[in-house]
C-alpha cells in the first residue's frame, strides 16, 4: 500500500534534524510560513494539509490551500476502488480521481445478488474509514444509498464539510437503527438546538439499504429518505443578530462518507453517551474482525453558484476574504496539483528526483484525525481522541481488498488489540528510528527532498 513511501521515510529519518510538526492554528493564530496549511483539527502542515479540508481563514495565506475543484454531476456506483486514492497519495488532480480515502474501504460482493458495494469498516485498533470527494460541492442534491453500522459506540456518516467548517449531516447511531439524526453548522460553531431525530421510513437502518438525500440550495435545505421529505431548514430563519450573518451552510463543501468510533473510552464522556455507550469488540454485529457500513451509490445534482458569484472562470473555488461566507467565494481558473506531499498551494513543487538535496528537517505532511465524523467529533477537543484518524493504508488502483458474502478474502484491518490510535500528524522523529502515530497511512514529509 504505502510500502515504498514508508521505506523512503525510514531511509530519510537518518538525516533528520528537528522536527516542524506540531503548530497549532485557529482565526487568531495562522500557520507559520514553513508549515502554512491549516488543518479542519487545527494542526499545521505541507501536502495533505493543503488539499481538501484546508482552512483558509487559519492558513499562513488563502493561497497556502489548493482551490477547491468544482462541483461535478454525477452518479458514482461505488463497486470499484479504482477511483479512490488514500490520503497519503492523492495530490490533487480531480480529474482521475473521485474519492480520497482515509483508513480502509473494501469492496463486498453480494453473493446472492451479485452487486458490489464499498464497505467502510473500523476494527478494534483503528480509527474507521472516511471516503471524500475530490470535487466540492457549491448547493445541489446529493444522495447516498446506504446501509449503517450497529451496536455501541459506533456512528455511520454521510455529510457536507467545507473548508470553513459549514456542515450538513446525517449521522446513524449504531444502538439506533430504526431513526437517523439531521443536524447543520455554520463556521463549526456548535448549537444544540440544530439537530433533529428523523424516523426512517420502512425500519432498520442496518439490515435493509435506504437512500438519504441532501436538497440543498441558497435558501433552504431538505432532508430526505426514500424520496420522502423529512426535514426542511430555512436560511431566513437562521440569522444570528451577534454575528451578523445567517448561520446557514453556505460555502463550498466535499461530500463525506465515513464510519467512526465515537464510543471510544478515550472520547468525551458526552461523545461516547451520545453514541450509546463504549463499543464492544467482541460484538455480534462485528465480521470478520470489524464493524461495517455498506455505501452502494452517491449521486450530485450541481446547482447553479449564486447569481452574484465572483466569476473569472468556471475550474476552481477559491475563498477572498476572512468572513468566509458565500459571498466571500470566487470561481477561477487556478487549478494545483502538487508535485509530491511537500508541496503546498503557493509551491507545489516538482516530484523527487535522483540526486535532489540531501534532508535537513522533517515536516507533518499528512493530517492526523478525520472530519468525516463531522463538528461533534471535533468538539470532543481534540482530533487526537475524538475523530477516525487514518490508521491504514486504503483504496486508489487496486490499494483495496475485497470480501463476498460473510467470507473475508485477503482482507485484514486492526492493529495489535490496542485502544482507537490517535489522530495527530505523525513524523519520524530523528534519533528514534521511530514512526510516530499511524505507520501505514501517514508519511513523513522531509524538507529538501525536493525543490519547491
Amino acid at each position: 500500500m504505502v510500502r515504498s513511501a514508508l521505506t523512503a521515510a525510514f531511509a530519510a529519518a537518518t538525516l533528520v534534524g528537528s522536527a516542524l510538526a506540531g503548530a497549532k492554528c485557529s482565526k487568531s493564530q495562522k500557520c507559520p510560513s514553513e508549515t502554512p496549511c491549516c488543518s479542519l483539527y487545527g494542526d499545521c502542515g505541507v501536502g495533505a494539509f493543503c488539499i481538501g479540508g484546508c482552512d483558509p481563514l487559519m492558513s499562513h495565506s488563502f493561497d497556502s490551500c489548493v482551490p477547491g475543484p468544482v462541483c461535478k454531476s454525477g452518479k458514482y456506483s461505488l463497486d470499484t476502488l479504482d477511483n479512490v486514492q488514500s490520503i497519503d497519495k492523492y495530490l490533487g488532480d480531480s480529474s482521475k480521481i473521485d474519492w480520497r480515502s482515509e483508513g480502509m474501504p473494501a469492496l463486498y460482493k453480494n453473493p446472492d445478488t451479485g452487486k458490489t458495494s464499498t464497505l467502510l469498516t473500523l476494527a478494534k485498533g483503528t480509527s474507521g474509514t472516511l471516503l471524500a470527494s475530490t470535487h466540492y460541492v457549491w448547493y445541489g442534491k446529493i444522495c447516498a444509498k446506504l446501509t449503517t453500522a450497529q451496536g455501541k459506540g459506533v456512528v455511520t456518516a454521510f455529510i457536507l464539510m467545507s473548508d470553513v467548517k459549514d456542515e450538513i449531516d446525517f449521522e446513524w447511531v449504531g444502538v439506533d437503527t430504526t431513526h437517523v439524526q439531521s443536524n447543520f453548522y455554520s463556521q463549526g460553531v456548535t448549537n444544540y438546538n440544530n439537530g433533529k431525530n428523523l424516523t426512517v421510513p420502512g425500519g432498520n437502518t442496518a439490515d435493509n439499504e435506504h437512500q438519504y438525500c441532501l436538497d440543498w440550495k441558497q435558501d433552504s435545505l431538505t432532508w430526505s429518505i426514500d424520496g420522502k421529505d423529512m426535514r426542511t431548514l430555512n436560511r431566513k430563519d437562521t440569522w444570528n443578530g451577534t454575528s451578523g450573518r445567517f448561520d446557514y451552510p453556505q460555502t463550498p463543501s466535499r461530500v463525506m462518507l465515513s464510519l467512526w468510533p465515537a464510543g471510544l473510552p478515550t472520547n468525551e464522556k458526552g461523545t461516547v453517551e451520545w453514541a450509546g455507550g463504549e463499543i464492544d469488540w467482541n460484538s455480534p454485529f462485528m465480521s470478520n474482525g470489524y464493524y461495517f457500513a455498506k455505501f452502494s451509490e452517491v449521486t450530485v445534482e450541481c446547482y447553479e453558484a449564486p447569481s452574484g458569484a465572483k466569476k473569472s472562470g468556471d475550474k476552481s473555488y477559491e475563498y477572498t476574504d476572512e468572513r468566509g461566507t458565500n459571498d466571500t467565494i470566487a470561481i477561477t481558473n487556478k487549478q494545483v496539483i502538487l508535485g509530491s506531499l511537500l508541496g503546498t498551494g503557493e509551491k507545489p513543487g516538482e516530484a523527487p528526483k535522483s540526486g535532489d538535496p540531501k534532508p535537513t528537517q522533517s515536516v507533518a505532511m499528512v493530517p492526523g484525525g478525520n472530519p468525516g465524523g463531522g463538528n461533534r467529533a471535533e468538539e470532543t477537543g481534540n482530533a487526537q481522541n475524538a475523530a477516525p484518524g487514518a490508521t491504514q493504508g486504503a483504496g486508489g488502483s487496486g490499494g483495496g481488498q475485497t470480501v463476498g458474502g460473510d467470507q473475508q478474502v485477503g482482507f485484514s484491518q486492526g492493529g495489535n488489540g490496542g485502544g482507537g490510535s490517535t489522530g495527530a500528524a505523525a513524523s519520524v522523529e530523528p534519533g528514534l528510528g521511530r514512526v510516530g502515530g499511524s505507520a501505514l497511512a501517514i508519511v513523513v514529509a522531509v524538507l529538501g527532498l525536493c525543490a519547491l
